[in-house]
């Protein structure tokens, strides 16, 4: 089963988003596929953004749930594709030996709302939306047995 990491750098805005949305998505079109989401930078535990939960609730996903955590070794082991957020993300998996060809820049980079306000963040809910799309897409033709 494809196994996909999403990663951004505290894992409290993009990642958590973009992971509930594929979650979604992913079921609506059938691609079995395990996934999680994790910081790459910083992560302090502390819990995902509240209007990160806002922008979700409105599209009826709630990821409120959500506790941030950091990239793991055991990540590394079985994670089919890297599904970041900036070509800053894809760069830092390269140095440590991550193959390109595992590495997926989503919607060609996502822009942090961290700190930001809602119409920031709904702004970054609608492009990872349509990047999700474009992933799916990805995965269909990059992996027939899904």
């Amino acid at each position: 089963m494809l196994h996909i990491l999403f990663i951004c750098t505290g894992n409290t805005c993009r990642s958590p988003m973009a992971k509930a949305i594929y979650s979604k998505k992913s079921q609506q079109l059938g691609i079995e596929s395990m996934f999680s989401s994790a910081a790459i930078g910083f992560c302090d535990d502390s819990k995902v953004s509240p209007n990160a939960v806002t922008v979700c609730n409105e599209i009826d996903i709630d990821i409120s749930f959500h506790k941030p955590r950091i990239i793991r070794e055991h990540d590394l082991d079985v994670t089919d594709i890297y599904v970041v957020m900036t070509h800053e993300h894809a760069m830092t998996l390269r140095s440590v030996g991550i193959p390109q060809e595992k590495i997926y820049v989503l919607g060609g980079g996502i822009p942090d709302p961290y700190g930001s306000d809602l119409v920031t963040y709904r702004r970054c809910r609608t492009a990872i939306e349509k990047a999700i799309d474009e992933l799916c897409d990805y995965i269909i033709k990059r992996y027939k047995k899904v």
